[in-house]
């Protein structure tokens, strides 16, 4: 006798993407607008999250003098989902908040993914989502490859934590949207203002799964970044 399992009914996602930084590490360059493969990094990402069925709209998150630029590359790159652009705040969490409070009314689930990680794959991004329904949160992640090193404030190592159970944390971060707003509102209450939005979910108690991530999956933060980028989309081209 075979079970049949219930058919997973897909809630309205909104993707949020933060693109609001000033690239400090860039030595000068936009990150953002830099192009990679004859075509910008966002538009390499928003391409990426519009092409998902998992995926309802898009909300831009970028600095206020980026705005024209970016409304201009939806335009130019026909990006049909992206619902709006607005501009950020002064940290990650309060652009992200900004965000989130443009997704439309019917928005259940919510995906914040990193604008400068244009390579992320469908099946990570659909991952994510059905994760995140199944478990109220998930977030795409990879095994540590190197050891890790615990040091003290003398930076001589502390000790070595077991390898197995350590994980990089990427995007897409996917949380259900009343989750998050408690936890936001949990932190600003607190007056604290974090990196990771896996974090500020723990904070509540919200148990976060780990789906399953892709090493190709880079964040740009450095000119060597982008030169690793460009040498992925390459190879992938001729493998096809």
């Amino acid at each position: 006798m075979f079970l049949c399992r219930p058919k997973m009914e897909k809630p309205y996602v909104s993707a949020v993407v933060p693109a609001a930084g000033f690239s400090t590490r860039m030595e000068g360059l936009d990150k953002q607008l830099e192009v990679l493969d004859g075509t910008p990094v966002l538009a390499h990402t928003l391409e990426a999250l519009s092409y998902s069925d998992w995926i309802d709209e898009l909300v831009v998150v970028t600095r206020s003098d980026m705005i024209p630029a970016v409304l201009e590359l939806v335009k130019d790159f026909e990006i049909l989902k992206v619902r709006s652009v607005v501009a950020g705040g002064e940290t990650r969490q309060q652009s992200v908040w900004k965000g989130i409070q443009a997704v439309s009314p019917q928005t259940a689930y919510v995906a914040i993914h990193d604008g400068a990680r244009p390579l992320v794959g469908q099946q990570v991004i659909a991952e994510s989502v059905i994760e995140a329904i199944r478990y109220g949160a998930a977030a795409a992640a990879v095994p540590v490859v190197d050891t890790i090193k615990v040091a003290n404030s003398d930076k001589m190592i502390d000790h070595t934590p077991d390898r197995s159970k350590l994980y990089a944390v990427q995007t897409p971060q996917v949380f259900r949207l009343d989750r998050y707003k408690e936890a936001m509102e949990m932190a600003k209450n607190q007056g604290k203002d974090y990196t990771d939005d896996c974090q500020m979910l723990e904070a509540i108690g919200q148990q976060v799964y780990l789906s399953s991530g892709e090493y190709t999956n880079l964040k740009i933060t450095t000119p060597t970044d982008l030169l690793m980028a460009q040498l992925i989309l390459e190879q992938t081209k001729e493998m096809v």
